[in-house]
């Protein structure tokens, strides 16, 4: 069973591994407000930061190309820095990337890796706390939008999504639905639902 919790609210009286919670005299305790599945042990956060970890995709936008770096806007209070002697990709100013976080460097600067220059496109923001409902479990959901959709997506863990091809404004309208309705049971059939009902 789902159910909204709060900070300081009891998850379970057994210590439990989850993420966004800590365990106090046996017992397993929220850290955020969020919506908490007793049956999978799973806490999805409905506000939050982005918090960095290293190997996960992000979508960006160089904000400045220069001679041997290039700096990357990632919708985040953290900038994104891509040291050009490691990638062999040219990249200018304004240019939509996907890339990898290698690592949260001591200054606060998120250093990227493996850069891909995404062409063409939009790109749109999301909370990073609906990124794991956009994609569904083992992508599940996101691939559902694509096929349907005909679209290019690109999810990156902070919150960008980069759509590209096919019918960009129903993708757009779905991921945006997956946003609104992250806390509601039953959301991949519905999704499925409106994009069928789209395509009559």
């Amino acid at each position: 069973m789902k159910k909204l919790v709060t900070p300081g609210e009891v998850l379970s009286d057994k210590p439990l591994r989850i993420d966004n919670s800590l365990v106090e005299e046996g017992k397993t305790i929220s850290t955020i407000m969020g919506m908490y599945d007793d049956q999978t042990s799973s806490l999805i956060p409905i506000e939050g930061l982005w918090y960095p970890r290293p190997g996960e995709k992000v979508i960006g936008v160089i904000e400045e190309a220069r001679l041997n770096t290039c700096n990357v806007a990632l919708n985040a209070p953290y900038k994104g820095i891509i040291i050009l002697k490691f990638s062999e990709v040219n990249m200018v100013n304004n240019d939509i990337i996907e890339a990898t976080v290698k690592e949260l460097d001591k200054t606060g600067t998120i250093v990227l890796s493996r850069p891909k220059v995404l062409y063409g496109g939009k790109i749109m923001a999301v909370k990073p706390s609906k990124v794991p409902r956009i994609l569904g479990k083992e992508n599940t959901m996101i691939t559902q939008v694509s096929q349907s959709t005909k679209a290019s997506i690109s999810v990156g863990m902070n919150g960008l999504v980069w759509v590209k091809g096919g019918d960009v404004d129903l993708a757009t309208k779905a991921i945006n639905q997956i946003v609104e309705e992250a806390h509601v049971s039953g959301l991949t059939d519905r999704i499925a639902a409106m994009l069928k009902s789209k395509q009559q």
